[in-house]
């Protein structure tokens, strides 16, 4: 084999693989290629810059409009597994395509990746370059290295490296959220120190209202502002991490069955989940919604499991996409001190009516509910009879 596409971060464990891939495989030519999911500015810099001083050659792919319709698929079926939004889990489909379609017009013999044999990133890139009929090489998962090597593999070959043995935090931040794990991090018992956040600055000393509006299920604009999705959600992040809102930290049940202790920032996810969970209590349906929690909850581990690609992905966000129609209107929403509490909605396909639930007026006659009421409750008092007898 001669040549290998190398699904590039810019971070440790894949500019390692950079020559690992020719020590330990022979392969003569490594070409990186870093896709833009939203990352920081600088982390793109950075890692295009090492791309290019460590691999024959390097691509930077802006996925990021790709990405936020993934994210506002996500938000429709209020995308969370356990807790977790869901930030790096639904990036990685999209960096795998737009790596596998680098490899196509390379006409390369295999595609490599930095996941570990222990995490979830392998099965959900592997599946993916698998799709597109390609060689997968996973070094760290195949050589079985550590953390621990890698740091003293890179220093030993002159490989500038983003991370020390003091602070050997493993970081993936994209437009959804930010994710830190690695080092004292892993142990369960262990307080995470202030300075592993950076989204969740907790600044802001008075509360504050906002209004997010929806359309069809999307959100559409802030305050009355009509904005573009990824506008939307990086002032959200800032507003929302002025609030402290949006850390999860949890001990997430793997695909492997290991359980892992992580650790993410994710303020505008949060808001704008809240947000569109309020709004589908006004309009939908009680059995919609009923139905649709278990829609979400496969949902959400399709997505956590990698498997985007499964007809089931499909079927669900076909279902999801018709009890959309109808999520349409605003929501206000307190922000304080991390945390985040609808106080007002609207909607034109709003199923409340005050002269049906006021107090204060009749609307129905009341004494229709008297026969309801008689045989609402019917079997279990038959039953209790019998016991009694």
């Amino acid at each position: 084999m001669s040549k290998v596409v190398l699904c590039y971060s810019g971070g440790l464990d894949t500019t390692v693989c950079i020559p690992l891939l020719k020590e330990r495989y022979g392969f003569k030519e490594v070409i990186t290629v870093t896709v833009n999911v939203g990352q920081p500015e600088e982390d793109l810099k950075k890692a295009e810059e090492r791309g290019k001083k460590y691999a024959d050659r390097h691509y930077t792919v802006d996925a990021v409009d790709e990405f936020v319709d993934m994210i506002f698929m996500l938000i429709k079926a209020n995308g969370d597994y356990e807790g977790y939004v869901l930030g790096t889990a639904l990036a990685r489909p999209v960096i795998a395509r737009n790596v596998a379609e680098i490899a196509v017009k390379e006409n390369a013999d295999a595609i490599a990746h930095g996941a570990t044999g222990k995490g979830n990133d392998q099965l959900r890139f592997d599946n993916i370059f698998l799709e597109y009929g390609f060689k997968v090489i996973a070094p760290m998962r195949e050589l079985n290295l550590t953390r621990e090597w890698e740091i003293e593999y890179a220093i030993k070959n002159g490989i500038d490296i983003p991370v020390t043995k003091d602070r050997p935090w493993s970081i993936d931040e994209n437009l959804w959220s930010r994710s830190v794990e690695g080092g004292k991090l892993e142990s369960p018992s262990y307080i995470p120190p202030e300075e592993i956040y950076e989204w969740t600055n907790r600044e802001a000393k008075e509360d504050e209202i906002i209004r997010i509006d929806f359309e069809r299920g999307v959100p559409v604009a802030l305050n009355g502002k009509k904005m573009s999705g990824r506008g939307l959600i990086e002032k959200l992040n800032r507003i929302g991490g002025r609030h402290g809102i949006g850390r999860t930290d949890m001990m997430e049940d793997r695909v492997l069955g290991l359980k892992a202790r992580e650790n993410y920032e994710h303020p505008a996810a949060t808001i704008l989940i809240t947000a569109h969970r309020d709004l589908e209590k006004l309009v939908l349906t009680r059995r919609e919604l009923k139905f649709k929690r278990f829609v979400e909850e496969e949902w959400a581990e399709l997505v956590y499991y990698g498997l985007v690609n499964d007809p089931l992905f499909d079927a669900l966000n076909a279902f999801i996409d018709r009890t959309q129609e109808r999520v349409t209107g605003w929501v206000k929403l307190r922000l304080g001190d991390c945390h985040v509490m609808p106080v007002a909605r609207d909607s034109e396909f709003s199923l409340y009516r005050e002269e049906l639930v006021s107090f204060d007026s009749l609307g129905i006659d009341q004494s229709l509910a008297e026969g309801f009421s008689i045989f609402h409750s019917l079997q279990g008092r038959l039953f209790r009879r019998l016991k009694r007898d």
